[in-house]
């Protein structure tokens, strides 16, 4: 009994954080949401909002903020909410921001391959490692089709997917139906398992990373082996 009642407790906390999580995508679009991290302090829970534009998520003298912490108190069950805004560097490597960016465009009367492509460049263009971009609704006529667009290395499942892939969704709402729109990007800094260095016998760098792999070999040639 103890033990089903506490994966009901966790199972109501994760449906807890993801109606948080679309109650600020609602309400901070214009800023550009690119995600969210609630965190659980001995103060209480700590709610990080990621933005493109945290100035439209503040407003003036705090407005917007305070009206939306005001609302996380009143309308979630959280321990004590604290809402805090941080600004995301690069937009274009945020899988969220580029996907509500892409269901704009469809909006906006944007042409479904135009939109896809442009936004795959501007991953790559950012220095990403690997772009995905999926479209699935009715795009161009009364029956459901989905499109892909790839560019760069792409990890579709396993750990390697989950750890270096960022994911974000969004729908953009048309005349003939609604469009999901899927984005994947292979951040720039990631460390593929299949990417080692093999370096001469005595020459072996210091460990940067646990991912890093070095292999000592007799001969005195270096030899980098590079997906």
């Amino acid at each position: 009994m103890a033990g089903n009642t506490t994966i009901r407790r966790i199972i109501n906390r994760n449906v807890e954080r993801h109606l948080v999580k679309e109650f600020l995508i609602d309400n901070t679009k214009r800023a550009g949401f690119g995600g969210l991290d609630i965190r659980r302090t001995p103060q209480g829970t700590e709610v990080t909002l990621k933005a493109e534009r945290p100035g439209m998520v503040i407003g003036r003298k705090g407005k917007i903020i305070n009206e939306l912490q005001r609302r996380l108190d009143d309308e979630f069950n959280l321990d004590n909410p604290k809402l805090k805004v941080a600004e995301v560097e690069n937009p274009a490597l945020n899988a969220q921001i580029m996907a509500q960016k892409l269901s704009s465009s469809l909006e906006r009367g944007w042409y479904f391959r135009r939109a896809g492509h442009s936004t795959v460049v501007s991953i790559m263009d950012a220095g990403a490692k690997g772009a995905l971009v999926v479209l699935s609704g009715k795009l161009t006529g009364a029956r459901n089709r989905t499109e892909k667009f790839i560019a760069g290395h792409i990890k579709f499942c396993g750990e390697t997917a989950l750890q270096l892939m960022d994911r974000g969704y969004s729908v953009a709402v048309k005349k003939l139906g609604t469009i999901g729109c899927s984005v994947a990007i292979m951040k720039p800094d990631a460390v593929l398992p299949h990417e080692i260095t093999v370096y001469a016998k005595g020459e072996a760098p210091l460990m940067d990373s646990e991912n890093t792999e070095v292999v000592e070999v007799e001969s005195e040639e270096i030899v980098e082996a590079e997906a």
